[in-house]
């Protein structure tokens, strides 16, 4: 392409741009503001509802990933897998919807406990939109705190340097997620490692039958991966593993 046609090119992008805001904001959404409803409640333009909505939309995977059971479900059936030796199967796109729809089936009654203290009332414009967070954020705060450590908490708190707090109620967000994680990444290498002994104790077997029948050439983990899930089977693996997941986040 020749410079002058990059020249016109450009020219009509940039002249593109300018009309773009006159051309589309007549049909466009109102602007951006708030306007006071009454003496405690506010009511917020279509525009920033919208704008809430696309970024909630945006983070919806970093808050499934931060806040919910779905981390040490997900690395529990990663490990199981290297565990059995079977490399990709089954391939990444089963575990994670494995542990997605395990994660809502954990996660259920709390979020049917958002939605109907916090979602239900917003919409029937009977609770402000503050208020609705807060209501929505007390039984995610409590699921938790019922799963983090407090050794977790504590070492968050002295780096934040936050000395004094009257209850664990009073964590605030920011300190409360990263122990959360970090007690859920506990979690998940304990429950890991209790998978991989059977396994060990079967690969070392075979490794042992091997070296002593003088066949040192043949890979004791091609022998072994049946025997592993011949056993992974007649012990119903799957139920066992998903089942004690499951009964791990159960609340007191």
């Amino acid at each position: 392409m020749k410079r002058e046609n990059y020249f016109v090119l450009f020219g009509l992008l940039f002249l593109s741009i300018s009309l773009l805001p006159s051309t589309c904001l007549p049909q466009g959404l109102p602007a951006i503001t708030a306007a006071a409803a009454g003496a405690q409640t506010t009511r917020y333009s279509l525009s920033l509802e919208i704008l809430a909505l696309v970024t909630t939309i945006t983070l919806l995977p970093s808050l499934l990933l931060m806040m919910t059971s779905f981390v040490r479900i997900l690395i529990v059936m990663s490990l199981l897998r290297m565990a059995l030796g079977t490399a990709q199967t089954p391939p990444n796109m089963v575990l994670v919807g494995l542990a997605l729809f395990l994660t809502i089936f954990i996660m259920s009654p709390i979020l049917s406990e958002v939605y109907g203290t916090a979602i239900v009332p917003y919409l029937d414009e009977t609770l402000s939109f503050d208020e609705a967070i807060k209501r929505a954020e007390a039984p995610i705060r409590g699921f938790m705190l019922n799963q983090t450590r407090e050794t977790d908490i504590a070492m968050f708190m002295n780096i934040a340097r936050i000395d004094e707090f009257q209850g664990p109620e009073s964590v605030p967000f920011s300190t409360l997620v990263p122990a959360f994680i970090t007690s859920e990444l506990k979690s998940a290498f304990i429950i890991g490692f209790l998978i991989y002994i059977p396994f060990i104790i079967i690969d070392m077997v075979v490794a042992s039958v091997l070296m002593s029948m003088g066949m040192m050439m043949l890979s004791p983990m091609m022998i072994s991966m049946p025997f592993k899930l011949m056993l992974f089977v007649l012990i119903d693996g799957w139920s066992l593993i998903m089942g004690n997941l499951a009964a791990s986040f159960a609340l007191p």
